[in-house]
């Protein structure tokens, strides 16, 4: 059985990267400041979500590198803005 993939990388700044992948493929990567997320994409029962600050809409997964390319572009905007 596979136990997934987990990794969290802390800043000094207070920032903090945290990937997860789930043995079902589920996935959560997030950027947060103090606990509160900057920017997060997640799947969940087939659906896949965005959240940049508050806002929480429909993501159109298509491939992982996309997925990077999305998460990094909105994860430099939301430090750039913070």
């Amino acid at each position: 059985m596979l136990a997934g993939y987990h990794e969290i990388v802390r800043l000094a700044d207070g920032t903090t990267f945290d990937a997860r992948v789930a043995p079902d493929r589920e996935f959560r990567i997030g950027l947060y400041r103090r606990g509160a997320p900057l920017v997060e994409f997640w799947s969940e029962a087939g659906t896949y979500r965005r959240r940049v600050g508050d806002r929480v809409t429909a993501y159109a997964f298509r491939s992982i590198e996309q997925l990077r390319y999305d998460f990094e572009r909105d994860a430099q905007n939301a430090v750039d803005r913070d």
